[in-house]
């Protein structure tokens, strides 16, 4: 498994400040946020754990998946979250050139606006696996593109952690102004089914509150 952050190291921020990766603020607000959907089942069962709550989150989509599962996106949206673009076939930037990638992000934005029931009040993007070049991002912020990072990491896509270590991690880790990360995926769901449910009743507790990202 390649080296993460699961608290973003202060001088990563620094050093990339023109992305986001927290958001500041004194109501306690914290973000949720979930890769790599729509998923059948995955990102259903996510939808009916945050509407138990009474939660709101932010799903950064892939186009290939918003084109395959299209009645799936449309309930993210009827239920209020917030949608960023994933890139359309989950490119790793740092591996494909600014055309390929620019093309790419457009594609899913295209699908999105295809597929969307409503008009998207947003612009958010989010590189997949975080990688992401200096010019592929300064051509998607001309655009209009917030380039959306992180504060925490849960790893859920890890299948070496325990469950409990991918709940530890958010918990021990948030602070208000937070943006975090989980995957609406396959391959995070094991994780991802023990920590959330207990993570959104953590987070209640606390007094914190759930908003999105525009």
């Amino acid at each position: 498994m390649s080296f993460y952050w699961i608290k973003t190291n202060k001088l990563i921020k620094h050093l990339f400040s023109n992305y986001y990766w927290d958001i500041p603020n004194k109501e306690n607000k914290v973000y949720l946020t979930f890769d790599d959907g729509p998923t059948p089942e995955i990102t259903e069962w996510v939808l009916s754990e945050l509407k138990k709550r009474n939660a709101k989150a932010s799903f950064f989509c892939i186009g290939n998946n918003i084109e395959k599962h299209p009645e799936i996106f449309k309930k993210i949206i009827d239920d209020g979250h917030s949608i960023g673009n994933h890139t359309y076939d989950h490119l790793k930037g740092w591996k494909t050139t600014t055309a390929a990638y620019l093309n790419d992000s457009l594609l899913c934005d295209k699908q999105i606006k295809k597929s969307s029931t409503k008009i998207i009040p947003s612009k958010i993007f989010r590189p997949p696996y975080g990688k992401i070049t200096k010019s592929q991002s300064a051509q998607l912020r001309q655009l209009g593109y917030k380039i959306i990072m992180w504060d925490v990491l849960s790893a859920d896509f890890d299948r070496s952690i325990t469950p409990e270590k991918c709940l530890q991690n958010v918990i021990k880790n948030v602070k208000s102004g937070s943006i975090i990360v989980f995957h609406d995926s396959i391959k995070a769901s094991q994780n991802l089914k023990f920590a959330l449910p207990k993570t959104l009743d953590y987070l209640k507790e606390n007094n914190f509150i759930f908003d999105v990202i525009y």
